[in-house]
């Protein structure tokens, strides 16, 4: 025996709580369903942002704001004139939640807890008469003609369910993507997006915890980024390599994450005017030790590498230098070079570049341009960003559309 909904959502994670709060909010008599497949719902909310959870990014502007979506720059603009950063601030103070800005723009609630958004949605949901269903890990999708009209037919493994509308929040999920190619749609095949890389080098084997402002770029390709880098026990992390890790998601994996990277320490000082400077440091520390302290901004512990490095001893004084050394020190600081060897997950984010080919969408609706009644909110679309809170702010903007439209 079916269960009938008017709205079936599958996946219960932030596109999915949002779309079907929406939904419920701007229609009340509509008789709304989340299906999961695990037993717990919200499992990445809780575990973001370092267990904060980053709801959202300070740039209230949807020209720049789409900026951050390696994937989807172009698709997300006309959505995010319809729901924007500001708007997602306003939706969570209604809802009882208060944000806060940091310094790098990320935005979380007040209270520093995902729990906070959790208790936010599960609560909404329990008042709007939301059925939560979790365990139900959809086994098939089928379109279904009946007298009465056409419906989706779902299927878990333990329970029939039929409804008019059908919304897939089930972020990077391969099995959902393979139904979904048997019902005409092309996906993008998935890769990781957001990674660290795995690097083993001297100079920086002593160094974890460090960390610069840096431009860095991936030898033969047009990968470039800048941006604060850390030094990690196993390589290098930091917004710099993320930045390129997301952009770069495709070539990368191309590459077998076995590729070269150059990175500039003194950011947007060029190997020309780091000479100059040296030269200059050549003539006024003339007496001093080179190695001691660094004459740019940023760790003495990371000069002091980069000098020996430079085949420079910890004894030799700036009068010292020769003209060798100097070029040696100079390419060192502006053009240094690493090998990546591999990539491992940053922190808990899970990202993933592929998805819904984004020409089969309709962005005003977020309804499937192949079936009617059909829509896609958050991560199943080959739409993904950089970190900072832009993966959650296109699941709220995502959930939001699907809800008006419907």
């Amino acid at each position: 025996m079916s269960q009938n909904f008017d709205i079936i959502i599958v996946g219960g994670g932030a596109g999915g709580f949002f779309t079907a709060i929406n939904c419920a909010e701007k229609n009340p008599k509509l008789k709304i369903a989340i299906l999961e497949r695990g037993k717990e719902v919200l499992t990445k909310v809780r575990i973001s942002g370092g267990g904060r959870c980053n709801v959202t990014h300070a740039c209230f502007e949807p020209n720049e704001l789409v900026k951050f979506y390696p994937r989807g720059e172009k698709e997300l603009r006309g959505p995010f004139h319809q729901f924007c950063s500001g708007d997602t601030i306003e939706w969570f103070e209604r809802h009882g939640v208060e944000l806060k800005i940091e310094d790098d723009g990320r935005m979380f609630p007040v209270s520093n807890s995902s729990q906070t958004i959790i208790d936010c949605f599960t609560t909404a949901t329990k008042k709007l008469g939301i059925q939560v269903l979790t365990g139900q890990s959809v086994q098939s999708i089928y379109k279904s003609e009946t007298p009465d009209g056409n419906f989706w037919k779902v299927e878990t493994q333990n329970e029939k369910y039929l409804c008019e509308k059908l919304v897939l929040a089930t972020g990077s999920n391969p099995k959902m993507w393979e139904m979904l190619q048997e019902f005409g749609h092309s996906v993008v095949s998935p890769v990781p997006s957001l990674f660290t890389f795995n690097i083993k080098d001297p100079r920086i084997k002593e160094l974890p915890g460090v960390s610069a402002q840096v431009s860095v770029k991936v030898k033969d390709t047009k990968l470039t980024s800048t941006g604060p880098l850390l030094v990690t026990h196993w390589g290098m992390s930091g917004p710099a390599i993320l930045k390129l890790s997301a952009w770069g998601a495709r070539i990368l994996f191309e590459k077998n994450y076995q590729f070269t990277i150059f990175v500039n320490w003194l950011n947007d000082i060029d190997a020309e005017d780091a000479e100059i400077i040296l030269k200059d440091l050549k003539q006024e520390h003339s007496k001093k030790t080179v190695s001691k302290k660094s004459p740019f901004d940023f760790p003495n512990r990371l000069w002091e590498s980069l000098v020996l490095a430079s085949g420079i001893s910890e004894e030799t004084k700036w009068a010292d230098l020769s003209k060798n050394q100097l070029q040696n020190l100079t390419n060192q600081l502006t053009n240094a070079q690493f090998q990546v060897n591999g990539k491992s997950t940053f922190k808990e984010e899970f990202v993933t570049a592929g998805g819904i080919d984004l020409k089969e969408i309709n962005f005003k609706t977020m309804e499937s341009k192949i079936h009617q009644n059909l829509y896609f909110a958050g991560e199943i679309t080959n739409i993904d960003a950089i970190t900072g809170g832009f993966n959650f702010q296109n699941a709220w903007t995502s959930g939001f559309i699907v809800a008006n439209s419907i």
